[in-house]
């Protein structure tokens, strides 16, 4: 095969994952309140649908990448790709609430194989001179998934019901495994006869189990042992990681290069306050607005939209001007959008949430990119594959965080009740309670950004 075809075949692969993978996550959020008429759940119950996918995603994500390192990123994409079409498949024909949550997770698991060998196999494919394109079409299916999920997925739901969403999945699975079998004839194992720190990842993942499960039984008593055993695992992880040879997880780049560190830490905080909005408002604007999953799609496009047309512009400016500034700026829009939608209440307009989700599609999309920029210019080119590890990290993290902030506030103030009229009144609390929560990290969020310092000159430290 020739080098075009290989190069055109592994574009096409990567980019048709990266739009199947978002979009999933994007259209299921506006199909949740269906879910939650058909298998008759409370609402912390149903914050699961979305936050067992995250957490499954986030335990695999590391792992996943460094296996691909060491046996080979093909072996281990196929097998993301084979287990996310066959969760989707078995999720469209589940039968309870706990099986389809049991078979988001199997999604989540198999969309990390995917995010984590994907962008490695473009990577190794396009030499440095065309990987910039590459990889900004990759990124723009992201976008496109992102944009197309919420009214795709309420035009799918409203006249196939819910479990057409899944099945959708399932034809571009198949044909992408049938394409990369054929096609990419190559392996790429970089790492091979690294050994594989298969007890960081246990603990890794004992660590993520545990906090969240123990939100998601707030107040019972066993919640509390449960958050501090999690902590005290996290605390052991990363004590394990400074002392193994081979580590899953690169802890050293955090001590060692303040840019990276900061910048990390700031995409963290965005991703753990930007989130939860898009599961709040899709029940917002079912539940309080009486509107059905196309009509509620079709306002949750607002932010997705300007963040795909935003971020390519800011991304290239961040070549020459501070991405420190551009993403500083980009995280302070976003704080003031989320402040407006903390007001939201039973007479609020449609058209005060669409601007505001169009002002929070900017300030995401401004900040992205030079966040993006900021991370990977900032270490060497035998980090790369680390850093854009760190990087989907720090977004899994953030987006179960996000949820994980959702439940609480949904244990603490509705609890194991299903969200019917006579609990609006509570269900409004929670969504104003977890919007002022989110503008409150954001905000702090500012101040980290803005420590990073300057990439020109501490970038490469």
């Amino acid at each position: 095969m020739d080098d075009h075809s290989k190069k055109f075949s592994a574009l096409i692969v990567a980019s048709l994952s990266s739009f199947l993978t978002p979009f999933m996550v994007s259209s299921v959020n506006v199909a949740l309140p269906a879910i939650e008429k058909e298998f008759r759940i409370d609402a912390v119950l149903l914050s699961w649908m979305a936050t067992a996918y995250l957490l499954a995603a986030a335990i695999c994500l590391v792992p996943f990448g460094k296996l691909g390192d060491i046996y080979g990123r093909k072996k281990i994409f196929v097998l993301g790709i084979s287990v996310f079409t066959g969760a989707s498949l078995l999720s469209g024909l589940s039968l309870t609430a706990p099986m389809l949550i049991f078979f988001r997770a199997f999604q989540g698991a198999g969309s990390a194989m995917i995010f984590a060998s994907g962008m490695a196999i473009v990577t190794s494919v396009f030499p440095p001179g065309e990987r910039g394109r590459a990889i900004g079409i990759n990124v723009a299916a992201v976008y496109t998934g992102l944009s197309c999920g919420p009214y795709f997925g309420g035009l799918l739901t409203h006249y196939f019901s819910w479990r057409s969403l899944f099945f959708f999945s399932v034809p571009p699975g198949l044909f992408i495994i049938g394409l990369i079998l054929w096609k990419l004839k190559e392996e790429w194992a970089e790492a091979k006869g690294e050994t594989f720190d298969l007890a960081g990842s246990l603990i890794y993942a004992t660590a993520l189990v545990a906090v969240m499960y123990g939100i998601s039984i707030l107040p019972e008593p066993l919640s509390i042992g449960m958050i501090l055993f999690g902590s005290a695992c996290f605390i052991g992880f990363l004590w394990w990681e400074r002392r193994v040879r081979h580590p899953v997880f690169e802890i050293s780049l955090f001590k060692t290069n303040r840019v990276f560190a900061f910048s990390s830490l700031a995409a963290l905080i965005h991703y753990s306050a930007t989130f939860g909005v898009t599961f709040m408002l899709s029940l917002f604007l079912q539940l309080i607005k009486g509107m059905d999953p196309q009509q509620a799609g079709l306002v949750l496009m607002a932010q997705p939209v300007m963040m795909a047309l935003a971020s390519p512009f800011t991304g290239k400016l961040s070549d020459t001007l501070e991405p420190r500034i551009l993403a500083s700026f980009g995280m302070a829009l976003t704080t003031a959008a989320l402040c407006c939608l903390a007001t939201l209440g039973v007479h609020t307009s449609v058209a005060f949430i669409v601007v505001t989700l169009l002002v929070l599609g900017i300030g995401y999309g401004i900040f992205s990119s030079p966040n993006m920029n900021a991370i990977m210019s900032s270490v060497e080119r035998n980090f790369y594959g680390v850093a854009s590890g760190s990087v989907g990290t720090m977004r899994l993290l953030g987006q179960m965080l996000s949820m994980g902030i959702a439940t609480l506030v949904f244990a603490l103030f509705i609890g194991r009740a299903r969200i019917t009229v006579e609990y609006y009144p509570a269900f409004l609390k929670c969504v104003r309670l977890s919007l002022i929560i989110f503008s409150v990290l954001c905000f702090i969020g500012i101040f980290f950004s803005m420590a990073r310092g300057r990439l020109r000159n501490e970038g490469n430290s």
